[in-house]
């Protein structure tokens, strides 16, 4: 038996993407001095726990407060949902209308460097191990993709590789790029702007601007052309 229009793909226009973020309301400003100059650091990162799951108006809002007062620096609009959580907020630089999806870990370091940028869309359960990341403008990241920014030199070979120093390469993102469900961009690796990185893959080397990538390892499959075909490739879910 079939069913009428199955596999009929349909355009929307996107929502993220397109919408103009107003600003802040002054209550929120005020919120956001407010809890810097009262708590300090340690004292936000405690209070955070009390909001972090909840769906309600105050966990939202507050949420979004306590980002804003412990990060380097936060732009307006930002939007984060419940279960995301951080490691060494305070080295963030968050732009204007970043989505923060629900279960997203950033994981930062204390004498590291975390950039986001601008209309940045983040999907639940991404993962940065973000000690020297930049992503820029307009990027959109799937459900569950990673990044990997460092990793263990494995040597001396004779003591446990857990025990054997870390190496931290930067992870750069450029503009507009769409990584795909799940994929993971390994140490050291920059993708160009506009390129897409398909689901699933495992990106090992760089990415050139406006191309399409894809596979384990990731590997190039053609360039971006304005008569492409509606992609299905990267499947990342921003609404």
């Amino acid at each position: 038996m079939s069913v009428n229009g199955a596999g009929e793909a349909r355009l929307v226009q996107a929502v993220h993407g397109r919408h103009e973020r107003p600003a802040d309301p002054g209550y929120q400003t005020g919120l956001v001095e407010e809890l810097r100059q009262s708590y300090g650091r340690a004292g936000l990162i405690d209070l955070y726990g009390r909001f972090a799951t909840g769906d309600g108006v105050v966990d939202t809002l507050m949420r979004k407060a306590i980002w804003q007062a412990i990060a380097r620096s936060c732009g307006a609009g930002l939007q984060v949902a419940g279960g995301a959580g951080f490691k060494h907020p305070e080295t963030f630089e968050i732009g204007n209308g970043v989505f923060i999806g629900a279960q997203v870990y950033i994981q930062g370091r204390f004498d590291g460097t975390c950039v986001i940028g601008d209309n940045v869309w983040i999907g639940p359960m991404a993962y940065f191990d973000a000690r020297d990341l930049v992503i820029e403008d307009c990027v959109g990241w799937g459900p569950g993709a990673k990044v990997l920014g460092s990793t263990h030199t494995a040597l001396p070979v004779d003591v446990p590789i857990i025990r054997t120093d870390l190496e931290i390469k930067p992870v750069r993102i450029g503009a507009w790029a769409d990584i795909g469900t799940n994929a993971t961009i390994l140490p050291g690796v920059s993708i160009g702007k506009g390129a897409i990185v398909g689901a699933g893959a495992v990106v090992v080397s760089d990415v050139e601007p406006f191309s399409v990538v894809a596979g384990v390892p990731a590997k190039f499959i053609r360039w971006r052309t304005e008569a492409d075909p509606v992609l299905d490739i990267s499947h990342g879910g921003r609404s």
